[in-house]
């Protein structure tokens, strides 16, 4: 199956909600690709961002009503802060009517101890997950591992361009998830009944170490960055030293330890259960990446 046959899939259902859906993080690796499917789906879609076309910063409540005005259906990408926005955008999401939550999550949020002590409770993501359940609307939850853009787009980025990539995963693995897909499960969720009460985990359909990553590129591209495992404290000093505060520092340290522990590696059956269909592999993303020419 292609890559626009399955987005057809995803998507080949009329829309049953009728007035304008909220993009927040409307810029972001999966909130751009939620904005253009329900476009193409024709349903009216404000893509909400500090810098966007609809203003909205989650650190500025006032900004939050005039996004909100009219609309029937929110996808929440949320902030990583603690304490997080979440719930009391969500609060006055529901006075202002809107009908339906998507809520942006993490895999992990609901086991205890996942992602460490910078994530305790669930962190920023559980405090969403609470309110969106409590909401008293109709809700879905997207539970996505580590993104396969995060190496096209994302923090992993300029290691593979410069030919060394540091991190403190160890031999570890994980099952990357292609934000497309994570895109394609959010608009059914947005558009389509069926999805209320859902709790998607979502990954791709295999596992893979860093190195092996790094060689899926250099077969696709010629160009072979090396894999560095370094010590976690290492890794966290090179955040602060690039300026990131100690709660950050510790956030993406942290973050990382389900890699490095394989703990991202079982694959997960939500693109399958929402889409029937399978998630993409991480070699189709690695050519289109490659086609696209993100990597030189």
């Amino acid at each position: 199956m292609t890559q626009n046959d399955a987005s057809a899939d995803a998507t080949a259902a009329a829309p049953s909600v009728q007035g304008p859906v909220l993009v927040t993080g409307g810029t972001g690796k999966t909130g751009r690709r939620v904005v253009a499917r329900l476009r193409e789906l024709g349903v009216e879609t404000r893509a909400a961002s500090r810098s966007g076309e609809t203003p909205f910063d989650w650190a500025d409540p006032t900004t939050w009503q005039a996004a909100l005005d009219g609309v029937t259906a929110v996808y929440i990408t949320p902030l990583d802060a603690s304490p997080s926005p979440t719930p009391a955008f969500v609060e006055q999401a529901v006075a202002s009517e809107v009908r339906r939550l998507v809520l942006l999550s993490a895999r992990g949020t609901d086991v205890p101890g996942y992602f460490g002590p910078a994530y305790e409770d669930g962190g920023p993501h559980g405090e969403g997950e609470r309110a969106v359940r409590a909401s008293g609307v109709t809700w879905t939850i997207l539970r996505p591992g580590w993104f396969s853009q995060n190496f096209s787009e994302g923090v992993f980025l300029d290691g593979v361009r410069d030919g060394e990539l540091a991190l403190p995963t160890g031999d570890g693995r994980a099952a990357f998830i292609d934000a497309d897909d994570i895109a394609d499960v959010a608009v059914a969720a947005l558009t389509e009944d069926g999805h209320a009460g859902e709790e998607y985990g979502l990954s791709g359909p295999r596992a893979l170490g860093i190195a092996d990553v790094l060689d899926e590129i250099a077969k696709e591209t010629g160009k072979r960055a090396a894999y560095v495992p370094v010590d976690a404290s290492v890794f966290r000093a090179g955040l602060t030293a690039q300026g990131f505060t100690d709660w950050e520092a510790d956030l993406w340290t942290d973050a990382l330890d389900p890699i490095t522990s394989s703990r991202e590696a079982p694959v997960l059956d939500g693109v399958r259960r929402a889409l029937g269909r399978e998630p993409r592999d991480f070699a189709d993303f690695v050519r289109d990446a490659a086609a696209r020419g993100v990597w030189g």
